[in-house]
């Protein structure tokens, strides 16, 4: 049964968790031992939790501090598979998205329409439309649709709904549907959700070594990055969700074997919503010559993007260069009635892509491969997944663990089709009384909005911080769109350890405010810093490094090659190295 309270993730239960870690031992070995904390980590510790397994999940920095947390935002379907004739993939997608809306997390995502336009009246509107007419159809089968069917737009009619849209240019278009959310929230909820179910989750322990029985792995030799311990934590099965750091992880253990994955990095832009008047849960898509083109509605700006092009620097030090930004900029003024320019921009955010390359035939027989994700056994006791896409993450996770345990614990079916993420219980109530909520604690209705799909039904633990302290219902002075409890609530609930954690995962400052959240550090670190037992030194340490980490972001920013941009971000961390 889960327990609630073991879904708080707070400095001291962090120590409580790496306790149960440093006594899993050879003669106590845990059932399973996760390496990697993004969606597909997270989703697979939870998953063999869900289980009843003894499960333990390792992340060398913060959740989703990777790609997990760069990407468009949405959970969709994959309309661009059909063009690959990729139907099977196509229908897994659309089956998961809409699980994830109507069951699993309904308050961490939720349906948003997207707009896609015509530029040649007759061919434009029979090939996307018979496209689409497909993806609707594939979500009609065997299941209560979760979002409304596709329409065609007139020219006239699509300007009412996106004004924005250059009419001289475009003759029409269709409207769909599909999903967004917060992925870096996503992720961190699936680790609490995880931890609801007894699994011991710790962020900032890095993988230095994998243990060894003779021929099989059998866990892993972690270190604090805190404190700089060192300990072996024994598992009888260790999988490893690394994205992009796959292949280092797999020359750490020592396998002859394994998945290859290259880094694309994709960029995406911020923009005011002002500047793009339309509809307000309707965005716009098109392609380009070498990506798809998103305008996403999100909160009270757009997401725009993104790239396409290969990555091969360091995946730690992944940053936009110019080139990126006026790249996107330029496909998207190809759409709009009027040009947006540098000084539109409010934040920008890049990560890396993993592109899973073939899998030899001669390894076949120790792995499984899709189109989009593979899992396979590196050695006896140590199995990996890589490639998908975060709308199937569930999926990815069902299948790496049953490809883990199908000889230890072969009756363990997985249980998450049924089980809920944390939050998702309660928050049809909440949302149903979202009115007298808000006439309670004095909240506009966006406030209100904003809030439920943040937390769900974690909202009454968030708004409850304020019965000990009314000024936390008091929004931040250089970010009002989040209340002072929201920011101690992620230092006290939601396993954050550093400021850049709070500003660029917890909340979203990095990108969606013109400074990058700069102007609101103190502010913030003056309100986390007590919970996480920081003294003056290790408050303006934390301080001082997030602004030279945005300083870094900014000069990369401004180059004009990959280079460049890495070396820049290298020279400034995320986070301070605590001796």
């Amino acid at each position: 049964m889960p327990n609630k309270s073991a879904a708080t993730l707070t400095p001291a239960s962090r120590q409580e968790h790496l306790d149960r870690l440093r006594d899993a031992t050879a003669q106590n070995p845990l059932d399973v031992l996760v390496v990697g904390g993004g969606v597909n980590g997270a989703g697979a510790a939870f998953d063999a939790a869900t289980r009843g397994l003894s499960v333990g999940l390792v992340e060398a920095r913060d959740w989703a501090s990777g790609t997990s947390s760069r990407s468009s935002k949405l959970m969709h379907g994959g309309l661009r598979y059909l063009e690959m004739l990729d139907f099977k993939l196509v229908a897994e997608a659309l089956r998961e998205r809409d699980l994830l809306i109507k069951h699993t997390a309904p308050h961490l995502v939720h349906p948003i329409s997207f707009v896609f336009p015509f530029f040649h009246k007759v061919v434009d509107r029979a090939f996307i439309g018979s496209g689409v007419m497909l993806y609707d159809a594939m979500q009609m089968i065997g299941r209560k649709r979760a979002v409304p069917m596709h329409r065609h737009l007139l020219k006239k009619k699509m300007l009412e709904y996106f004004p924005a849209l250059d009419g001289e240019k475009i003759v029409g278009a269709l409207e769909y549907f599909d999903a967004q959310m917060d992925d870096a929230r996503f992720v961190m909820m699936l680790v609490r959700s995880a931890a609801q179910y007894e699994a011991a989750v710790t962020n900032y322990t890095e993988v230095i070594g994998y243990l060894r029985d003779g021929e099989r792995i059998a866990g892993a030799r972690v270190r604090d990055v805190l404190t700089g311990d060192e300990f072996d934590v024994h598992a009888c099965e260790t999988i490893l969700g690394g994205g992009v750091w796959t292949q280092e992880q797999q020359e750490l253990a020592g396998s002859e074997k394994g998945l290859e994955v290259l880094a694309s990095k994709g960029i995406h832009i911020t923009i005011a919503r002002d500047r793009i008047p339309a509809a307000r849960d309707t965005g716009v898509i098109t392609k380009t010559e070498k990506s798809v083109l998103f305008l996403i509605p999100s909160d009270e700006y757009w997401i725009i993007g993104t790239t396409d092009t290969p990555w091969t620097h360091d995946p730690d030090h992944v940053a936009a260069t110019s080139e990126d930004i006026d790249y996107v900029l330029e496909h998207a003024n190809e759409v709009l009635a009027e040009d947006l320019t540098r000084d539109d921009v409010i934040g920008v955010y890049a990560g890396l892509r993993p592109l899973l390359q073939p899998i030899k035939k001669s390894e076949g027989s120790s792995s499984k491969v899709s189109r989009e994700h593979t899992v396979m056994r590196m050695e006896p006791g140590l199995s990996a997944i890589a490639g998908g896409k975060y709308t199937t993450y569930r999926v990815m996770a069902e299948d790496i663990v049953d490809f883990a345990v199908k000889d230890t614990y072969p009756g363990r079916h997985s249980l998450t089709r049924s089980v809920p993420i944390i939050g998702a219980q309660g928050y049809a109530e909440l949302k149903r009384d979202q009115a007298e909520l808000a006439a309670r604690h004095g909240f506009d209705e966006i406030r209100v909005e904003r809030l439920l799909f943040r937390y769900g039904a974690l909202l009454t633990d968030v708004l409850a911080l304020a019965e000990e302290d009314p000024s936390l219902l008091e929004p931040l002075e250089q970010a009002p769109r989040y209340l002072r409890a929201e920011v101690l609530y992620a230092a006290r609930a939601e396993g954050a350890v550093h400021l850049a954690d709070v500003i660029t995962r917890r909340l979203r400052l990095d990108y969606e405010v013109r400074d990058r959240g700069v102007g609101a550090a103190e502010e913030i670190a003056a309100i986390v810093g007590p919970e996480l037992g920081w003294d003056e030194a290790r408050t303006r340490t934390e301080v001082e490094t997030y602004r030279a980490f945005i300083a870094a972001r900014l000069e990369a920013e401004a180059s004009h090659s990959d280079d460049e941009a890495a070396a820049a971000v290298s020279r400034a961390p995320e986070v301070p190295v605590i001796p």
